[in-house]
């Protein structure tokens, strides 16, 4: 149903006119109980200088600007896709094996087998590019983030980013896909004593990062010809995305937040982050890089009333574990800033926001209608 408001909706309330009753928040959701995944976490001192007065919002971007969204009738916009229904580029494809490919650590390993594949990360996206190329029928085990549903009935592999061998061998896998997100490597070394392969790949937090790891995957895989189908078709959602993103406003600062209030993490991120390319692509300001923050920092209410986002971006399980709009501007310095003297803030998807992955594209257009209000 489309509806046109002049606030967005909060989660659990119904739609309102009234600025006095509804912060303005877009909620993204995948309609399912979703899991969520550490990110790769620097934890290092923050010092930025505080003192920053709160401007208002670039002109059009106000609590009271009528915008066209898609009610889920739970309080959450729509993505316009589902990001758990994995789309594959071809069906049942015929791999060329053996290959022998270069992993990511350093040695040659020949791939003689795919017949049982698990394939982990703590993003979720190598199960995502495996069951996209085609090839999910050959998957045994996963990580928790590979919520998506082809995946869903498989055993879980992973605790946050540690490997354990024995349940990992107990499936018998003849390839193991791997990047530098999990470990420890005393596992996969373990692993491939067992005479199990195990191929690590490069990992990605950046748009520019998505085409050679879908080639590694395929090749991998035996199906580079199939990798090429899926950068292409990924190529084209990404362009697509990126193209779509408004021209004519005012360059809106945006921060992420990666939160968790169960367990008392409370990270801004900044350069080379994933977040940071995200926002980027839509034609927005990353607010953490703008003051020179790299990855994730703890957040202090100096650095950000520093970085003086106009948009805060956290992802859903993340701002449900701080009690919603109301318990995120309780957060060290949020409630000073112009998102939260405005109440803006966007909710994403855990699991698809920094995969990276061959959904990134629709991801872009998401996030794109999520921060500019635009319609769907």
């Amino acid at each position: 149903m489309n509806l046109v408001v002049p606030l967005t909706i909060s989660p659990g309330t119904s739609p309102s006119t009234s600025p006095e009753s509804q912060p303005a928040v877009v909620g993204v959701r995948n309609g399912h109980r979703r899991l969520w995944r550490p990110v790769a976490l620097v934890l290092v001192l923050l010092v930025a200088a505080a003192g920053c007065s709160i401007r208002p919002l670039p002109t059009g971007y106000g609590q009271t600007t009528t915008a066209a969204v898609t009610d889920n009738g739970d309080g959450s916009a729509d993505l316009g896709f589902d990001p758990r229904d994995i789309q594959p580029v071809v069906s049942n494809p015929e791999p060329v094996l053996p290959v022998t490919v270069h992993s990511a650590d350093g040695p040659e390993v020949t791939v003689t087998s795919i017949d049982r594949i698990i394939a982990v990360n703590l993003s979720g996206s190598l199960a995502e590019i495996v069951f996209t190329l085609g090839l999910g029928d050959h998957v045994v085990g996963r990580d928790i983030s590979s919520t998506f549903y082809a995946a869903e009935h498989l055993p879980v592999v992973t605790q946050g980013h540690d490997l354990a061998t024995e349940p990992i061998l107990a499936l018998n896998p003849t390839l193991i896909l791997v990047d530098g997100s999990v470990g420890p490597p005393e596992v996969i070394d373990q692993i491939r004593a067992a005479g199990v392969a195990v191929v690590v790949i490069d990992e990605a937090w950046s748009l520019d990062g998505i085409a050679p790891r879908i080639s590694a995957v395929a090749t991998a895989l035996g199906v580079p010809g199939v990798g090429m189908q899926l950068n292409a078709r990924t190529e084209k959602q990404v362009s697509a995305a990126l193209a779509s993103a408004p021209k004519d406003h005012e360059k809106l600062r945006v921060a992420f937040l990666y939160v968790r209030g169960t367990a008392g993490v409370y990270l801004i991120a900044g350069d080379g982050s994933g977040a940071d390319s995200m926002i980027e692509a839509i034609g927005a300001e990353d607010a953490g890089t703008a003051i020179g923050l790299k990855k994730f920092r703890p957040l202090t209410s100096e650095g950000l009333i520093n970085a003086a986002p106009d948009v805060i971006l956290v992802m859903n399980e993340g701002l449900t574990s701080v009690g919603g709009i109301d318990g995120l501007l309780k957060l060290p310095g949020v409630a000073q800033t112009p998102a939260g003297a405005n109440r803006r803030v966007v909710a994403m998807d855990d699991s698809a926001l920094l995969s990276f992955g061959p959904r990134t594209g629709e991801m872009v257009q998401a996030l794109a209608r999520a921060v500019y209000r635009t319609g769907t």
